[in-house]
């Protein structure tokens, strides 16, 4: 699933609402690629995380972009080439996921 929309907020608050939103679903990470990223665009790479004793597995799921447009931001998901067993159900996540940020910005923005 790809997204694309745009909400009046800065990219940092939306960045921050995204991470906020992927560590209350705890086995979700969001977080923002300083090397990507620029004033006016920030890339956020979404992983599923899995724990096995001190072994921690990232799978990525794909990525968001926010960029700056003006006093709004547009927000950009795709979701990454996923070559696993698990395909169809990471998929499903990580559209669930960009389901729920575009909820929570949508429910947010005046």
């Amino acid at each position: 699933m790809a997204a694309d929309f745009v909400v009046r907020a800065s990219a940092r608050s939306v960045a921050d609402a995204i991470e906020q939103l992927a560590r209350a679903q705890g086995n979700i990470t969001a977080l923002v690629v300083p090397w990507e990223s620029t004033a006016s665009v920030l890339t956020l790479a979404v992983t599923v995380v899995k724990s096995d004793g001190w072994a921690i597995e990232h799978t990525n799921l794909g990525t968001i972009t926010l960029t700056a447009e003006g006093e709004a931001t547009r927000i950009a998901a795709a979701g990454a080439a996923i070559a696993s067993a698990d395909k169809d159900r990471l998929i499903a996540l990580f559209d669930r996921f960009a389901r729920d940020v575009r909820q929570r910005l949508d429910a947010e923005t005046p």
